[in-house]
């Protein structure tokens, strides 16, 4: 873990405010377009910023108006009378971007602005033929924007706002491949550059370096340009089924790092075990473990090497843990303090992170006095439904499955044509689909292992673009230095 600054602009001037008066009028126009009678808190906020062009990390949770806070500043930048892409918004999902082409639909499109939504799942054919019309703003998931970039669809030569949505969910889909793949295609010169996230974890800070130049922060928090905070979740679940919730919880967040907290030295080496069974990369600490065991253990926590760590405050304390994205509590702490310490283990040296609690009924009035006593803001949140978790692990497992297929020359194309027809069978008939399962499960556990960056982002950043991304984007790598 850096102590370094985390953002070295935070000295620049921090900007005021605005109300819905204070804006040009064509931005008044289009926050009447889009029915509100006022501006959101991260609206007000950030807009002075992008106004200005300058480069800013804006953290802002689903909900909070923060599509708005960066479609409203386009109205300025964006020229409706020059049918080419001004503004690429990278998105997650297929339903984020749907909502965000909606929403530009409603806010730009009145004054000539056309925007397009590229995404997997559908067809290529609508969406190439808005492309080469001309579309002035693409939404898209980071996949599919790079494969119309390598099919030469369109270009973003001419690009001038480039805007990362739901930063943090976009890296736990595994899309930072494909963003270090879409940089290449972006022009040699200034573009202004803005990253939404609902926390800042300090790998994605660290990461949003190697794509933006010197950005600045800006928060919802009083001291809105320098410190963050991290998250209080707290999730409700039955007296039985704990361990199943956790997992899919750790499905849904897909946390770069994290250490679980439980009470008892036998709930650490269940809650352990369930996870290794799962596939994931776990291990435990607790006062059982033999001396040799415990130092294996936290080397791999020194080196950053182990993703999840299960231990009791006890085994815990004192120990010098990297940077961890989030902080999940199995069951609250019986010392009242000690959710402090461990909520604490996340969100450091102005990074921000995320700490869930799971707790039963009984429980659940324990955390209320923790929460009381120290004037934490806890959230609650519905468990998410079988449904849910099937549908964000799929569109994951698509996009990296995507991903892999682009990597792929032309022999190794050739030789999985051998399997077209058996694949076509399969998918075709109902008894042998649990086979295209397993297979299918078989990879995402093998992901399971692999980090969601790679340590060194920026050595990913500098590799030279492979002869055909040079060819296909104007005889240039189309590489952003010094931005």
């Amino acid at each position: 873990m850096t102590n370094a600054t985390p953002f070295p602009n935070d000295q620049l001037t921090p900007l005021t405010d605005v109300s819905l008066t204070d804006l040009p009028q064509s931005l008044q126009e289009g926050v009447a377009r889009a029915g509100w009678t006022s501006l959101m808190p991260v609206q007000s906020r950030a807009i002075p910023y992008l106004l200005e062009g300058r480069n800013v990390m804006v953290q802002a949770r689903t909900g909070s108006g923060k599509t708005g806070a960066f479609l409203l500043p386009m109205l300025k930048w964006l020229d409706p009378k020059r049918d080419q892409c001004q503004a690429l918004i990278l998105v997650p999902t297929r339903e984020l971007a749907r909502q965000v082409w909606q929403e530009a639909q409603t806010i730009l499109g009145a004054v000539g602005l056309r925007t397009e939504a590229v995404y997997g799942g559908v067809g290529y054919k609508a969406q190439i033929d808005a492309l080469k019309a001309g579309a002035h703003v693409v939404v898209g998931t980071p996949g599919r924007v790079l494969d119309h970039l390598l099919r030469r669809t369109f270009t973003l030569e001419h690009l001038k706002m480039m805007v990362y949505d739901e930063a943090d969910r976009m890296f736990s889909m595994g899309f930072y491949p494909d963003m270090v793949q879409v940089q290449r295609y972006l022009p040699n010169r200034e573009i202004k550059t803005c990253m939404f996230s609902a926390t800042f974890p300090e790998h994605i800070i660290r990461t949003a370096r190697q794509f933006m130049r010197d950005p600045e922060f800006v928060s919802l928090s009083q001291d809105h340009v320098h410190v963050t905070t991290t998250e209080h979740i707290v999730y409700e679940v039955p007296g039985i089924g704990k361990d199943r919730v956790l997992v899919k919880l750790i499905e849904l967040e897909n946390p770069a790092s994290a250490i679980i907290f439980c009470n008892t030295k036998a709930n650490v080496h269940y809650v352990t075990i369930v996870l290794q069974r799962f596939g994931y990369d776990a291990d435990e600490l607790s006062a059982d473990l033999s001396q040799g065991d415990r130092e294996q253990v936290l080397d791999r926590v020194r080196k950053g090497t182990l993703r999840f760590l299960v231990a009791t405050d006890v085994a815990a304390r004192g120990l010098d843990i990297p940077a961890l994205s989030h902080v999940f509590q199995y069951e609250p702490p019986e010392d009242q303090e000690a959710y402090i310490h461990r909520a604490g283990r996340t969100g450091r040296a102005g990074a921000s992170g995320v700490a869930i609690t799971l707790v039963t009924g009984f429980e659940k009035f324990a955390l209320e006095r923790i929460a009381k006593q120290y004037s934490i803001d806890l959230q609650k949140r519905p468990l998410p439904t079988d449904e849910v978790v099937e549908a964000v692990v799929s569109e994951r497992l698509t996009a990296l499955l995507e991903a892999r297929l682009r990597e792929r020359d032309k022999l190794q194309a050739e030789r999985s044509r051998r399997f077209a027809s058996l694949a076509r069978t399969l998918a075709d008939q109902e008894e042998e689909q649990p086979i295209l399962t397993m297979l299918l499960d078989d990879y995402y556990q093998q992901l399971l292992h692999a980090p969601i960056m790679p340590p060194e982002t920026s050595s990913a950043i500098k590799r030279e673009p492979r002869p055909e991304q040079r060819s296909r984007s104007g005889g240039r790598s189309g590489r952003r230095r010094g931005r």
